[in-house]
C-alpha cells in the first residue's frame, strides 16, 4: 500500500453513480455570484437551445458513435440563436466587446443527452482563418457552480464561467481526456510515467481535500506541456457535477474508479511511497498557500455554501462519519452540511501547511 491509500484497491466495491437531483440557486449564492462578476445577462438561455427540432447521432474519427448529437433548429430560430451565441462568447472571451464578433460564426450546436446537466457544445468558428474554439451551454445547477468556483479559487487552474438565471455559460477546458490519455499515450516510449505519476497523486490530493466526486478518467484531461528538457502534465477536471454530493469518501479520490486504474499502477511502479507523501505535502502546501490569498472570498463561499442543500441527509451522515473515522477528525462528526464538511476537510488537512505558509510570511515579512 502506498501512502494514503495511493495504490491501494478495493477490488469487490462498485462504484454506482446515480443521476443526481438538480439543486437550484438560492438568493445568497446569486449574490455572490453578482458580486464576482459571475452573474451577466445572456441574450441565449439554456431553454432556447433546448428548441431544437432534430438531432443527427455525432460519429468519431474512427467511425464510432459518441455521446453527442449535432442538433437543428428552424431557420428563425437559428438565426437568431446564432447572433446571441457569438454574443456570448464574446463575453466570455472579451467581456463583450463586439469589435470582432463580425469575424465569428456558429459552425454547430451539438448535445449530450447523458450525464447530469445535458450540456449543448457550441462549436465558433473565426471566418477568416478557420480556427474554432468551444463553449458549453448548461442548466444552472448550485453543486456545480460550487465544484467551479472551488476549482477557480484552490486549484492552479483559473476558469471562466457566467450564469444568468438558469442557465450556466462554461468556457472549454482543453486537454487530452484521460480515458484517451491511457488508450493513446500513457504507454508510448516519451511518455515520462514518473512525472505523469506525480501529477496524478497531486490531482488525487486535490480532489479530496475540497471533496470534489466522480474524477473517473473521462471526467478529467491531461495536458501536456513542453519543458526545457522533457515535458510536464497537469491533470484537470472538466466535470464539477459531484461536488460534495455523494455519500462514500472514497467516491471523491480518484485512485479508487478502477477506470483510473492505469494512472493507479504508475503511481506504484514509479513513486516509493516517500515521493507520494512529498507530492501529498507540496499540494497541500500549495492549495494553502492560494487559500491565504483568497480567504475572504472562500469564507463568503463556504458560508454560503454551508446554509445551502446540495446533497441529502442521508449522504451527508455516511460522509461525515466515514471522513471522521478515515481522518480521525472529531470536528467532521459536528457538520450539519456538505458545505460545513467542505470547511472541516480544509481547515483538518491544511492546518499543518497554513502554520507553514504563515510561519514563511512572518520570517521574510
Amino acid at each position: 500500500m502506498i501512502a494514503n491509500g495511493v495504490g491501494e484497491r478495493e477490488d469487490n466495491e462498485v462504484f454506482t453513480l446515480l443521476k443526481k437531483p438538480f439543486y437550484p440557486i438560492g438568493d445568497s449564492l446569486r449574490t455572490y455570484l453578482k458580486t464576482y462578476g459571475r452573474e451577466v445577462r445572456l441574450p441565449v438561455t439554456y431553454n432556447d437551445l433546448n428548441r431544437m427540432n432534430y438531432s443527427v447521432p455525432i460519429k468519431d474519427k474512427n467511425g464510432n458513435f459518441t455521446d453527442w448529437e449535432q442538433v437543428l433548429y428552424e431557420i428563425r430560430d437559428w438565426e437568431y440563436l446564432r447572433e446571441g451565441l457569438v454574443n456570448i462568447y464574446s463575453i466570455l472571451k472579451t467581456k463583450g466587446d463586439p469589435t470582432y464578433t463580425k469575424n465569428l460564426d456558429v459552425q454547430s450546436i451539438d448535445y449530450c443527452p447523458f450525464g447530469n446537466s445535458n450540456p449543448f457544445r457550441i462549436k465558433i468558428i473565426n471566418k477568416t482563418n478557420n480556427n474554432y474554439d468551444h463553449f458549453y451551454v448548461k442548466k444552472a445547477d448550485a453543486s456545480r457552480i460550487y465544484g467551479l468556483e472551488l476549482e477557480h479559487l484552490l486549484s492552479p487552474n483559473r476558469l471562466t464561467y457566467f450564469t444568468s438565471q438558469g442557465t450556466l455559460i462554461e468556457e472549454h477546458i482543453p486537454g487530452i481526456p484521460g480515458d484517451i490519455f491511457i488508450n493513446k499515450y500513457l504507454d508510448q516510449p516519451e511518455t515520462n510515467l514518473v512525472r505523469l505519476a506525480k501529477e496524478f497523486v497531486k490531482f488525487n490530493e486535490r480532489c479530496f481535500v475540497r471533496l470534489l466526486g466522480d474524477m473517473r478518467s473521462y471526467n478529467f484531461v491531461v495536458n501536456v506541456i513542453p519543458d526545457v528538457e522533457d515535458v510536464q502534465y497537469r491533470f484537470r477536471a472538466i466535470d464539477f457535477d459531484q461536488q460534495s454530493y455523494e455519500a462514500r469518501k472514497n467516491l471523491y479520490r480518484p485512485q479508487f474508479f478502477k477506470e483510473n486504474l492505469p494512472f493507479v499502477q504508475t503511481v506504484v511502479s514509479a513513486l516509493t511511497k516517500e515521493s507520494v507523501e512529498q507530492y501529498q505535502m507540496e499540494e497541500r502546501t500549495l492549495m494553502a498557500s492560494r487559500l491565504t490569498i483568497i480567504r475572504y472570498r472562500l469564507l463568503d463561499l463556504l458560508n454560503i455554501m454551508s446554509a445551502d442543500e446540495i446533497s441529502s441527509d442521508e449522504k451527508l451522515s455516511q460522509l461525515k462519519n466515514e471522513l471522521a473515522d478515515h481522518l480521525k477528525s472529531a470536528r467532521h462528526l459536528h457538520c450539519k452540511s456538505m458545505g460545513e464538511l467542505v470547511k472541516a476537510n480544509l481547515k483538518h488537512l491544511l492546518q499543518k501547511n497554513l502554520a507553514l505558509v504563515q510561519e514563511v510570511k512572518r520570517m521574510y515579512a
